[in-house]
């Protein structure tokens, strides 16, 4: 379909704004419907999942965490594999710009794939601002 992005990278942000229901969840949840049906692809950096899985088993433990990874492997996205060359893209990335070096990866990603990232990280901001990603811009707080 004409004026739809064919694809959508999802950050740390996202993909927990999904799993724990925060303000973002519906319109994730959108996509990932999408995603579903075939209208689009839906991306997942393997750095963004370990950052997901980080914070979570670190607020609530590893057993939460080993749930979040089960649920996130019964979604419809695919992830993406790190090599050599993503991680010296994303090294460039976070020398020439302040973001988080996992959030990087999703830069990467999405440039790769024409994908539009989705994060309610301001840190996203210089880097949409610059024209290196574009960018779907999640809420930050409950509806």
């Amino acid at each position: 379909m004409a004026g739809r992005p064919a694809a959508y990278v999802l950050d740390s942000f996202a993909l927990l704004a999904y799993l724990e229901g925060e303000a973002g969840m519906p319109r994730v949840r959108s996509v990932l419907a999408g995603a579903q049906a075939r209208r689009h692809t839906v991306y997942l950096s393997l750095i963004n999942l370990g950052e997901a899985l980080s914070i979570t088993e670190r607020e609530r433990g590893l057993v939460a965490a080993r749930r979040t990874l089960g649920a996130v492997d019964q979604l419809p996205l695919e992830i993406v594999p790190v090599s050599r060359a993503t991680v010296l893209e994303a090294a460039h990335i976070t020398a020439r710009f302040p973001i988080a070096y996992a959030d990087a990866f999703a830069v990467v990603a999405a440039q790769d794939r024409g994908g539009i990232v989705m994060t309610g990280d301001p840190e996203f901001g210089p880097l949409a601002a610059a024209g290196l990603v574009h960018v779907e811009w999640l809420p930050r707080r409950r509806s």
